[in-house]
């Protein structure tokens, strides 16, 4: 019998209801604005999800759009995103990429994920989240949360992101793509923690293989 992947979404599409969404998320959902989910999700990399909220804030109420942010300048960005993991080089990625949309796209942010490839400084991360959550078209994003829940289920067998991304494009049904990682990343964050996860209360405990769980609570 294979992994009971309906049953295990719809469980969690009502659990991860009572805790705060990410602010990506937040921004899909309120203003599906392509660039500010690339710009927050830059921020994102190595960054609790709160200093990212209030950073992604502060920046753009100075800049909203690529033309904009590009004129900041790298001090102002850098200044702005604080205290960001790498802020000083998260600064300069994000002039770089602001710069590239505007003189090569025109100021509108790619919408397929081998065009924002070619973006220095995109990753298959930040890629897909653009086109799932800033276009509401497929794709899967796979950060670490998406990564360690799905092989700890026993639903993927895979030891990076990059493999587990094509694993679920291959077993995953077309319908969940998108909000599987909005789903798994607030139940990661919240109940199943990379170290002493919470079994005890986890509502898919029963589906669960516990693959690579030596203490849990």
């Amino acid at each position: 019998m294979g992994f009971p992947i309906d049953e295990v979404v719809a469980i969690l599409r009502e659990t991860v209801k009572r805790w705060k969404e990410p602010i990506i998320t937040e921004y899909a959902r309120t203003k599906r604005d392509p660039f500010r989910i690339l710009i927050s999700t830059i921020i994102s990399l190595r960054t609790k999800d709160d200093v990212t909220r209030e950073a992604s804030e502060r920046l753009f109420a100075l800049a909203d759009t690529p033309r904009r942010m590009m004129r900041l300048g790298v001090e102002k960005v850098a200044d702005a995103i604080y205290p960001a993991g790498f802020y000083r080089n998260k600064s300069q990625v994000i002039i770089d990429t602001s710069r590239t949309i505007v003189e090569k796209f025109k100021g509108k942010v790619p919408r397929d994920i081998e065009t924002l490839l070619s973006i220095k400084g995109v990753g298959r991360k930040t890629a897909n989240l653009v086109v799932t959550l800033g276009y509401n078209e497929p794709g899967i994003c796979v950060d670490t949360h998406v990564h360690r829940i799905t092989n700890r289920w026993g639903y993927v067998r895979t030891k990076t992101p990059h493999d587990t991304e094509f694993a679920l494009r291959k077993a995953l049904p077309k319908e969940y793509w998108i909000e599987i990682n909005d789903i798994l990343v607030t139940f990661g964050q919240n109940m199943c923690k990379p170290v002493s996860p919470h079994c005890s209360k986890c509502p898919v405990h029963v589906q669960c293989a516990r693959n690579g769980v030596a203490v849990y609570r």
